[in-house]
């Protein structure tokens, strides 16, 4: 079975409260029909690099495309308000290297893609030591942020510190809990600080 957990881009989508929103101009050029998008680079389902939270030289075009595609599991935690490292210490995690969550965010996104969700759940900074001392490699949720509010950085800087990569914005509620392969493939958008992602689940 394959899921794709990408929401779709369009100009009516919700964006993080601050950020460009989506818009797309479509063009006649000769005899042929060209669309002219903007976004910003975290729009929708995307990945966050290590740029995202320092100045270092960790781009999005320079990720590993090994910890971006390969097997992962998916948790499904709808009673949370927040993920701490309780609620995944509750769950076997050892040898996981790519950890997905699926929480209440994707019952939002399935009724209602073009608000944004205001009680998004994330991670809490004990969740984040635990996963950064698991050795994960990527950690991806629903919500358009991995950090709970309220966001002050240090869930963002422990993860992108240790090199762990970021995905926020997955489209999760008609995948069941499992093992899963995890396909990402974010645009290779040099030098920036994340990019929109097309994201498959096989399993």
């Amino acid at each position: 079975m394959r899921y794709d957990v990408t929401l779709a881009i369009s100009p009516a989508m919700a964006v993080w409260p601050g950020d460009p929103p989506v818009t797309a101009e479509h063009l006649d050029v000769g005899t042929v029909r060209v669309s002219r998008w903007c976004l910003g680079s975290h729009a929708g389902t995307h990945v966050d690099a290590p740029r995202h939270f320092s100045a270092g030289p960790g781009t999005v075009d320079a990720l590993d495309p090994d910890a971006l595609i390969g097997p992962c599991r998916l948790l499904h935690l709808p009673d949370v308000p927040r993920v701490t490292a309780a609620a995944l210490a509750a769950h076997p995690l050892a040898g996981v290297s790519r950890l997905l969550l699926r929480t209440r965010t994707s019952e939002h996104w399935r009724r209602a893609p073009h608000v944004f969700p205001e009680d998004f759940v994330g991670l809490d900074p004990s969740a984040a030591r635990l996963l950064r001392d698991l050795g994960v490699q990527l950690v991806g949720i629903d919500s358009l942020s991995i950090e709970a509010p309220p966001i002050t950085g240090e869930v963002h800087t422990t993860l992108l510190g240790a090199n762990i990569i970021l995905l926020e914005g997955l489209a999760l509620a008609a995948v069941p809990p499992g093992d899963y392969t995890l396909l990402c493939a974010p645009l290779k958008l040099q030098g920036a600080d994340g990019a929109p992602a097309r994201v498959f689940l096989e399993g």
